[in-house]
């Protein structure tokens, strides 16, 4: 069902997009009105405006329907909104590894590891330094 959707859906935005490249725009109406148009138009002197702009509407009513049946289909497919589709987290989890309630960060003092590309600082002179 959701795929015949998209079908339609991708037919009627091809239908729009060549139903609007194919009317006139305002400004080809006074140039018709002196006979330099009107007379070579396929759908007669009254020209194409009443069809074209029908089946534009047509097309644009049909596009937002489907467009719509797209939306709620997907919200079907991710069981909610997004704030339902955020994973469950263990509240004991959450407990044991909150921070603590102050807002000075906590800063460890602790030497590197020997195997750290950090060198230690002695509190040693250098040899040879007065």
């Amino acid at each position: 069902m959701e795929t015949l959707v998209v079908i339609v859906h991708v037919i009627a935005a091809i239908t729009i997009i060549a139903l609007v490249l194919l009317q006139q725009g305002k400004g080809a109406d006074a140039g018709a009105a002196f006979g330099s148009g009107a007379s070579q138009t396929v759908f007669g002197s009254a020209g194409s405006g009443n069809f074209l702009t029908r089946t534009t509407s047509i097309a644009a009513t049909v596009f937002f329907i489907t467009s719509l049946t797209l939306a709620i289909f997907a919200k079907q497919n991710t069981g909610g909104g997004a704030v339902d589709a955020l994973p469950i987290v263990n509240p004991a989890l959450l407990e044991q590894t909150s921070a603590p309630a102050t807002d000075i960060p906590q800063v460890e003092s602790q030497a590197p590891a020997a195997s750290s590309d950090i060198p230690v600082i002695s509190e040693e002179p250098a040899p040879g330094a007065n």
